[in-house]
C-alpha cells in the first residue's frame, strides 16, 4: 500500500468524512504527519445565524454565543477521536478549523503545510440525509499542487 509522510485530511466528521479519515490514517506513514482541516462553511454558518427571528441585536448575539459554543464542544470532540487515532500510529497530529469558502481554505491550507497527499470524502450521494458541504472536487483539481483523494462515500451494508 502506498504511504505519504504528510497527509492532509479534509474532514468534518460526517459519514463520508469518517471513510476519509480511515483513509488517512491508513496512508500516513509510521512518523508521519496527518494534518486535519475542519471547515466551518461561511455561507452555512451566515444562513444559522442571520435568520429574521434574531430580530434584535441582543437576539442574535446571545443565539451566536450559543451556536459557537455548540460548535466548539463538538469540533472538540471530533479533533480530539482523531487525534487518538493518530497518536495510536505514531503520528503527529495537528489541527486547524476555518471559516469560509471550502475549496479556497483547502488549497491555502494545503499550501501552508506543504502537504504530500489531500484526503477527503466524496460528495454525500443524493438521498442520505445530511448536510452538503459544497465542496467542488473540479475546484480542488485544477488547484491543488499535490495529489487529491477521494474517498468513496460509503456503500450501505
Amino acid at each position: 500500500m502506498m504511504t505519504a509522510n504528510r497527509v492532509l485530511l479534509a474532514s468534518h466528521g460526517t459519514r463520508g468524512a469518517l471513510a476519509a479519515e480511515r483513509v488517512a490514517l491508513g496512508l500516513c506513514g509510521q512518523g508521519g504527519v496527518l494534518y486535519h482541516l475542519l471547515v466551518v462553511p461561511k455561507a452555512l454558518w451566515q444562513g444559522m445565524t442571520g435568520d429574521d427571528w434574531l430580530n434584535n441585536g441582543s437576539t442574535r448575539d446571545t443565539f451566536r454565543r450559543y451556536l459557537e459554543s455548540e460548535l466548539g464542544r463538538e469540533v472538540a470532540e471530533y479533533r480530539h477521536r482523531v487525534e487518538a487515532s493518530a497518536r495510536e500510529r505514531g503520528l503527529d497530529y495537528y489541527a486547524e478549523v476555518m471559516l469560509g469558502e471550502p475549496e479556497r481554505c483547502l488549497i491555502d491550507y494545503s499550501r501552508q503545510m506543504a502537504a504530500d497527499l489531500v484526503v477527503m470524502g466524496s460528495p454525500r450521494p443524493k438521498g442520505k440525509a445530511g448536510l452538503r458541504s459544497r465542496m467542488k472536487p473540479e475546484t480542488l483539481v485544477r488547484a491543488l499542487a499535490v495529489p487529491l483523494l477521494i474517498v468513496p462515500y460509503p456503500v450501505d451494508e
